[in-house]
């Protein structure tokens, strides 16, 4: 599987523009897998809600997401974008997950992070793992990664890969990830972008780059800039993933001691 990864520099709500610049980028990739940032489209530092429901679009029928899926179509890949989802009066951080036939599903972000509480409803789509031609892939949505339970219900339900669409500004997720991948055994491709936004009067924020590719044994196979719009690729094989073991005696999944997880 030939994985591409785009790190954008939106301008928050300049859709089309944002859009433009986003399909440039795509049509120079040639990769089978397509990660976009989260919020790619729309840009991140939302001031409320009633804003995020003006710049939300429904999933898959809205503009953004069917111009995704057209150069999906067109580029015979699959794609995952974060965009900013409207769903009647409630607005959700979501993923588009769509194909060369067209549209597959849509994630919405289990862990919102900091002001997000303020402008969007918490994700009610347990984590996705969908089989696309060669692997299973899961998708998360940045801040999830702060909680080992995302990844670990897409290693349980089978996936190889897992996508996450980012828009990180803590200093960790790079590295971090690397232990959530050694955790599962898992490849991860994270999708970040770059350049600052300060919408709120006194909360800066400074996006960290730094787009990457894990594999199973926490090898960083690719890693971004951290401050340059970019496009990486890197072609894996997912099969790596489905060895659990570490030796003969070891099994991550396997040797799991669920009978003493349960809190008393």
């Amino acid at each position: 599987m030939h994985i591409g990864i785009i790190q954008n520099q939106p301008i928050f709500g300049a859709v089309e523009a944002n859009l433009q610049d986003l399909e440039s980028r795509i049509r120079l990739v040639n990769a089978d897998f397509i990660v976009l940032p989260e919020l790619c489209t729309t840009g991140y530092q939302f001031v409320n809600r009633e804003e995020a429901l003006e710049l939300g679009e429904s999933i898959p029928d809205g503009p953004s997401a069917q111009r995704l899926m057209q150069l999906a179509h067109e580029k015979k890949a699959w794609l995952i974008a974060g965009l900013a989802e409207r769903d009647g009066d409630t607005a959700y951080n979501s993923a588009l997950i769509c194909g060369p036939e067209g549209y597959l599903g849509t994630y919405r972000k289990a862990h919102l992070f900091d002001s997000e509480n303020d402008c969007f409803s918490p994700g009610n789509t347990p984590f996705p793992v969908f089989d696309l031609p060669g692997a299973r892939v899961g998708v998360m949505i940045c801040f999830d990664w702060r909680f080992p339970e995302s990844m670990r219900t897409m290693a349980l339900k089978g996936a190889d890969l897992v996508a996450h669409p980012s828009n990180l500004v803590l200093p960790h997720c790079p590295e971090a990830m690397i232990t959530r991948c050694l955790e599962n055994r898992m490849f991860a491709v994270t999708a970040d972008r770059v350049g600052s936004e300060e919408r709120i009067p006194g909360q800066p924020l400074k996006f960290i780059g730094q787009s990457q590719i894990v594999d199973p044994d926490g090898t960083v196979l690719a890693r971004a800039s951290r401050d340059l719009p970019e496009t990486i690729e890197f072609e894996i094989d997912p099969k790596q993933a489905r060895q659990k073991s570490i030796n003969t005696r070891n099994d991550l999944l396997s040797n799991r001691r669920t009978d003493l997880y349960e809190l008393d």
